[in-house]
């Protein structure tokens, strides 16, 4: 890290604002901001040729670089973030996996220092209150329904830092889990459920907010029982969580997400586990074993796709080149959309001054050639 400077202007790129891209346009940071005007003699980086964006904000996100959020020390923790930085991403929630109640109870201890400390946005609880029917990736043995007192007892441990939990909304307890959830301001989000069409439907009205990475985890859509798809799509209160690599979704599936949500209620998410930024191998993810081949994981016994390799750059590189979704409303998914349900869009997820000068360039074809946190860079552009 090259370390920051107390101001400078970026110039000469194409900035995406929340009112659209500016062309030949600049960003001016002033320390860890983002200002509306410069200091005289304020050094120049020259961007001509590149896009700047707002830095992105993964709100699902198991580990990367080697590390899990769900098992690791504090070390490896940070050595997962330094990872997801180094992509883009600015702002991350540390998600776990299913496992014992108290094992779980201690993880939020630890991770809730690192929202304290500002490395972590907050903590995801997926799983263990989830169907068995759609566990995905979760040990079958160690999921419980959502018991209400057991959902609390894990946001007392997160000391306040927990700002999402993924329920099977249908199973016993679920829906006064989700008022429980939305009574002190925690997203609760649908999603490892088999619920049908109506009980996503009574979900929604209780107050979940997100699909957790719909299509993915849930009955399929079908003529006659369209299931938790439909509802999920249909309700202007849900924000709809997409991998978008290349194998948890067909791109039908994300343009139909796109089509019918807009682009005002997706989230790009990485769900990554310990292998993105780090290559194939063997991996723990929980207590399963994951193999990681041509990078794409699955666990060693039953093969069920267990995360992903992803990083956010290259599901923004994706969803412009492969997926031509115009590039202000994947930065509004990939950033926006996200600090938006987490609370925090009056610091990140757009460019105006007094926010946190997170963002990052791209070249021409949309690769990552720059990335700043709060007025620092992550990575140096290296030109102009």
């Amino acid at each position: 890290m090259a370390g920051r400077a107390d101001s400078t202007v970026l110039a000469g790129a194409r900035v995406v604002l929340p009112t659209g891209t500016v062309e030949n346009g600049r960003v001016i940071v002033e320390g860890t901001r983002i200002a509306g005007s410069a200091a005289e003699g304020a050094p120049t980086v020259d961007l001509s040729g590149h896009w700047v964006v707002p830095g992105f904000v993964d709100m699902h996100n198991h580990g990367g670089g080697g590390a899990s959020f769900t098992s690791g020390t504090v070390d490896e923790v940070l050595t997962g973030i330094r990872t997801h930085r180094e992509h883009g991403t600015t702002t991350l929630v540390a998600s776990t996996v299913t496992g014992e109640m108290d094992f779980l109870a201690h993880r939020a201890g630890v991770l809730s220092e690192l929202v304290e400390q500002g490395d972590l946005a907050g903590i995801h609880f997926e799983g263990p209150f989830i169907s068995p029917c759609r566990k995905g990736a979760h040990s079958e043995e160690l999921l419980r329904h959502p018991d209400p007192a057991e959902v609390r007892k894990l946001m007392d441990a997160a000391r306040g830092t927990a700002k999402m939990f993924t329920l099977a909304t249908e199973l016993p307890g679920g829906i006064d889990s989700v008022r429980l959830l939305a009574e002190h301001g925690v997203i609760a989000a649908i999603g490892h459920t088999d619920a049908t069409y109506e009980q996503t439907v009574e979900a929604i009205d209780a107050g979940a907010t997100v699909a957790t990475h719909l299509f993915n985890a849930m009955p399929p859509l079908a003529h006659r029982e369209p299931g938790p798809i439909a509802a999920l799509l249909e309700d202007e209160r849900i924000t709809v969580e997409l991998i978008n690599d290349g194998t948890h979704l067909h791109p039908a599936a994300l343009e139909l997400a796109y089509h019918h949500a807009g682009a005002h209620r997706v989230a790009l998410i990485t769900d990554a586990m310990d292998a993105a930024g780090f290559g194939d191998g063997l991996y723990q993810l929980g207590p399963l074993a994951v193999e990681v081949k041509d990078g794409v994981a699955r666990l060693v016994e039953g093969n069920s796709i267990a995360g992903s390799t992803l990083t956010l750059d290259t599901a923004f590189h994706r969803a412009v080149t492969i997926d031509r979704i115009p590039v202000g409303d994947v930065v509004q998914s990939i950033s926006a959309n996200p600090a938006r349900l987490l609370g925090v869009y009056d610091r990140v997820g757009s460019l105006e001054p007094g926010k946190d000068a997170d963002l990052v360039v791209l070249d021409e074809d949309f690769a990552v050639r720059g990335v700043m946190r709060k007025g620092a860079w992550i990575k140096e552009p290296g030109i102009g």
